[in-house]
């Protein structure tokens, strides 16, 4: 029988130059296995400071410089293992690889829980004294300052290396997840535009959904949420005890909330939070205009969840290649400078990007690397508009990544949650400006602007949702109600209902979408994507007006790493995240484009 071109292609059919190559990072599996045996045996060296670190200035220092060394070769090692699983989830060896990984990860992080008790154990007087008499230690004084800060939530020696060793029964329920979701979750094919059977699958289904064709969209919203439903009690179970961990986790910690213990991570008042589900349900009203317009131009008597994506703007080719798309990416993000362009072609040259999706592949799209690798982009590529937007968006994260490993020492060469969606949004906020001035079609500009209405409704509101549904479940599993699939699925259909108005029927399948979202395994992750984007909105502003200093200002925020709090960098940068204002301005730019769309549809 002749094998359907439908089908997606095993691991082994792909494209060499399409994979990433991971071989910088470890030329062989076996050069891995051999840095794991190293590392399993120097990784015991750690303790050897053991109830000495107040003896010297010296002895912190050497304490602090080895665990960086470890640190960073675990790093590496962790990163190549987990990009070889996620390529191909059904691969057991690497499977395995990884799993060994996650150990030598806890072991290590056991073996190292003495350090921050250890040094709250020391009076600030003396860390201080030391920081003056030995100059190589300066370089820790944030370090230490931040482990200063968590005084009153570190805990004793015994109790920090009990929960060392927990970490990985406690983060089983979001591992379970990702197996079930990943690896053994499968939906039914449905009939596509032209009649041919095609498997649904996580990397087709928003394809699907932006059909022109409603039995095409419907269809794969059906096919979707009623396999989700069927497993939908151990969904629950597997949020459930994600939930609990993040509260108990909270509680042994002093914290009042789960919420508060991850703001608090970064320095971050949990007033921001609040500040951006406040300004969004202030101007609902905007979703639901939006809503309206998009009910009248698709001129259907009602609009369900599964039209929202599909675009407002009929009868228009914006089929978009793999390479179509990278020359967008480099044109668009040309007013970065040419700096910022010459690490782009790097990373399209040096194959640092997985783009086609195949059999096991992990789902969705990111940036990964670690401290001494190039970055990495797991994509799952579809020619669409929707893709060279994703590409876009990860490229800001590996860029943002590239500059600050470069700039930074490696204590502080990563970035803060906080600030992770600035760079990779401000690069959607350029292309998309690119794309409005460049293409001659006014349908297809058309098509761009709906695009960008339509990422601020998944970006702005529907992140918004998603952290108050976050919130709410922590606080009602906090106060010893049960999250059972019928209350979340409730929950959840209410708070949909609230953001998206009357103009939309809220299908009863979309109260199950709490079971499909990853990100709801992140611990207060998704309302950085809001904020992240309200930042982006006037650092992007602030570089297309050509205002004095500004791409200065954004480079040396992409290098600045964890060098700083990331309320700080931001403010360095120009945005003021303590305040509500980038909000309520983010929301203007989509009032503003709003108007304009209505304007151009509706005369």
């Amino acid at each position: 029988m002749a094998k359907s071109t439908k089908e997606l292609p095993k691991r082994s059919e792909v494209s060499l130059d399409s994979t990433w190559r991971l071989e910088d990072i470890f030329t062989t599996d076996e050069q891995w296995q051999a840095e794991l045996k190293q590392l399993q045996q120097e990784i015991p060296k750690v303790e050897q400071y053991k109830g000495k670190l107040s003896d010297s200035a010296d002895t912190l220092y050497e304490l602090l410089k080895l665990q960086d060394e470890l640190s960073e070769r675990l790093g590496r090692l962790y990163t190549y293992s987990h990009m070889r699983y996620d390529q191909d989830t059904t691969n057991s060896f690497y499977q395995g690889m990884n799993s060994q990984a996650e150990m030598i990860l806890t072991t290590a992080s056991s073996s190292m829980s003495y350090v921050v008790p250890e040094i709250l154990s020391m009076d600030e007087t003396k860390i201080n004294s030391f920081l003056e008499e030995k100059a190589e230690l300066k370089l820790y004084r944030k370090v230490l300052d931040e482990i200063n800060r968590q005084r009153p939530h570190v805990l004793s020696e015994k109790e920090e290396a009990l929960l060392a060793e927990a970490s990985e029964p406690m983060s089983s329920a979001a591992t379970t997840f990702g197996m079930l979701n990943n690896a053994d979750l499968t939906f039914p094919a449905i009939k596509n535009e032209n009649g041919e059977e095609v498997d649904v699958t996580h990397g087709r289904y928003s394809t699907f959904l932006e059909s022109k064709d409603r039995r095409v969209r419907e269809d794969a919203f059906k096919a979707v949420y009623d396999t989700y439903g069927k497993f939908k009690n151990t969904f629950a179970s597997t949020l459930s005890g994600n939930v609990k961990t993040q509260n108990f986790s909270a509680k042994v910690r002093n914290y009042d909330s789960a919420r508060q213990a991850a703001l608090d991570n970064n320095n971050i008042p949990e007033q921001v939070y609040d500040n951006l589900v406040e300004a969004v349900n202030e101007k609902l009203s905007l979703l639901h205009r939006y809503t309206k317009l998009r009910k009248k131009v698709l001129e259907i008597d009602e609009l369900h969840m599964y039209d929202l994506y599909t675009p407002l703007v009929k009868d228009v080719e914006m089929k978009v290649t793999y390479e179509q798309a990278k020359e967008y990416v480099l044109n668009g993000l040309a007013p970065l400078g040419s700096d910022y362009a010459e690490i782009l072609k790097e990373g399209f040259e040096n194959r640092w990007i997985d783009v086609e999706e195949n059999k096991g592949k992990r789902s969705g799209a990111y940036s990964s690397g670690a401290y001494g690798t190039n970055p990495y982009i797991l994509m799952n590529w579809q020619d669409d508009v929707n893709n060279t937007f994703t590409l876009a968006h990860e490229l800001g994260h590996s860029v943002h990544s590239y500059y600050t490993r470069k700039s930074q020492p490696y204590r502080y060469g990563n970035y803060s949650i906080f600030v992770a969606e600035v760079a990779s949004t401000t690069n959607e906020a350029l292309l998309n400006d690119y794309l409005l001035e460049n293409l001659e079609d006014e349908k297809q500009k058309l098509y761009i602007l709906n695009h960008f209405l339509e990422g601020f409704r998944g970006t702005v509101f529907r992140q918004t949702m998603f952290a108050e549904f976050e919130h709410d479940i922590h606080v009602r599993a906090q106060n010893g109600e049960a999250l059972t699939a019928d209350k979340l699925t409730e929950i959840y259909y209410e708070l949909n209902k609230k953001y998206y108005g009357e103009e939309v029927v809220s299908d009863e399948e979309i109260g199950l979408e709490w079971a499909r979202i990853p990100h709801f395994y992140y611990n207060y992750y998704v309302y950085q994507y809001a904020t992240g984007y309200s930042a982006a909105t006037a650092l992007a502003s602030s570089i297309l007006d050509g205002t004095e200093g500004a791409i200065d200002r954004y480079l040396d925020f992409l290098k600045a790493g964890s060098s700083d709090y990331p309320i700080e960098v931001l403010k360095k940068a120009g945005v003021d995240m303590t305040s509500k204002q980038p909000i309520l301005d983010a929301l203007d730019v989509f009032e503003d484009k709003l108007n304009e769309m209505e304007k151009l549809l509706l005369g």
